[in-house]
């Protein structure tokens, strides 16, 4: 039987990610990526996590520690921890590793990893995307995936505020 927390091993350190990484790559198969807060769990970050996943054969995700969402996102946020974050995102099941990161941009961790497409929601042009510029130069692809109109974590704390 399998319960929550089961997947925590999917929860790695950018060194173990790499290492993962490469033996995949060793047996050709492909990885994207994806980054975010994923401070209140809702359809549009299902959408775009499930779009991210259809891109190739594993799905990382790039997740904000608490002090890069706190920068990024004020003293209020976020709502939950990086534990509590990382723990509900790696129980998806079409998630296979979660690598947190410190910094405010995961391009350290973009260029660390370099996975073979690079996977955005919103409304960014291929120049605003973070670590765009270096996946492609590596002969990988970035791919804009658009926004569920609606549903944002802050529109939700407004909604529960009220």
């Amino acid at each position: 039987m399998r319960e929550i927390g089961s997947m925590a091993n999917k929860v790695v350190s950018i060194e173990q990610a790499k290492a993962i990484i490469y033996g995949w790559k060793l047996i050709g198969k492909t990885t994207s990526f994806t980054n975010g807060c994923f401070d209140i769990l809702h359809q549009g970050h299902i959408f775009s996590l499930g779009q991210a996943a259809k891109e190739a054969d594993y799905l990382i995700v790039g997740l904000n520690s608490d002090a890069s969402v706190q920068r990024l996102k004020g003293p209020t946020r976020p709502i939950n921890n990086t534990d509590s974050r990382a723990m509900v995102i790696s129980n998806l099941a079409i998630v296979d590793l979660v690598v947190v990161f410190e910094e405010d941009t995961p391009l350290e961790l973009i260029k660390a990893l370099m996975p073979d497409i690079l996977v955005k929601g919103g409304d960014y042009t291929l120049e605003q995307i973070v670590g765009a510029k270096e996946v492609v130069a590596a002969g990988g692809k970035v791919i804009i995936n658009p926004i569920v109109e609606g549903f944002s974590t802050t529109g939700l704390i407004e909604k529960i505020k009220k």
